[in-house]
């Protein structure tokens, strides 16, 4: 499941991974994405990840056409939030090979300091 939810930053997209992604939720948040994208806005993502439960095939393909679509480049910075050491080890490999979108990953508890990178 995703969900939107609301962490005070007008120009960030934030929402939270819970169980398994549907297509239907990740379509909703690339038309997310590609509204910003239409508007020359750079993307700020918050990514709270309380678990992973899987993804459906369909919502896969989905994020994948959307990257070959857009590629990386509409992205500024990301956070992604979560209790999952193997997620921030993810998350530090990624900034790495990404150097162009500022990547970290934080603890539930550094859920402030994460909207702070962020702004």
């Amino acid at each position: 499941m995703i969900e939107m939810i609301d962490i005070g930053l007008a120009d960030a997209i934030a929402y939270r991974i819970e169980g398994k992604i549907t297509e239907k939720e990740m379509k909703t948040v690339l038309a997310i994405f590609r509204k910003k994208i239409k508007k020359n806005e750079k993307l700020i993502i918050y990514q709270e990840v309380v678990s992973i439960g899987g993804v459906e095939f369909n919502a896969m393909i989905e994020k994948l056409k959307f990257f070959l679509a857009f590629g990386l480049s509409h992205f500024s910075r990301i956070a992604v939030v979560t209790h999952k050491k193997w997620i921030h080890k993810l998350v530090d490999l990624e900034g790495k090979l990404f150097k162009s979108i500022e990547m970290r990953g934080f603890s539930k508890e550094e859920k402030d300091q994460a909207i702070e990178f962020l702004s």
